[in-house]
């Protein structure tokens, strides 16, 4: 069994609240659960208005199939218009470590 976790760093566009980070941030992570089956949150820079940090986590059987969940993830999360990726972190884990 493999674990494979991505931390995206991202920069938000127009955002001045908090309430308008959520509205930016909550629809990428439903979104990242809904296509893809992974676990998903907002992970950190929780106090700034205009920054995210963004993990994903997912379990397979097979390392090249995490290996292609992540890519798809971070993949969709670079397309998106409103934001920046600034940086993508990954981590492959079996259950042998």
């Amino acid at each position: 069994m493999f674990v494979g976790s991505l931390e995206l760093d991202v920069l938000l566009g127009d955002v001045h609240s908090r309430k308008g980070k959520r509205s930016v941030v909550r629809p990428i992570v439903a979104e990242l659960r809904r296509r893809f089956e992974v676990s998903a949150a907002e992970v950190g820079h929780l106090d700034l208005h205009r920054r995210a940090a963004l993990g994903v986590a997912v379990v397979a059987a097979d390392a090249h199939h995490v290996g292609e969940v992540l890519d798809q993830c971070e993949r969709l999360v670079a397309a998106r218009p409103e934001i920046e990726l600034l940086s993508a972190h990954r981590e492959l884990r079996s259950s042998t470590d």
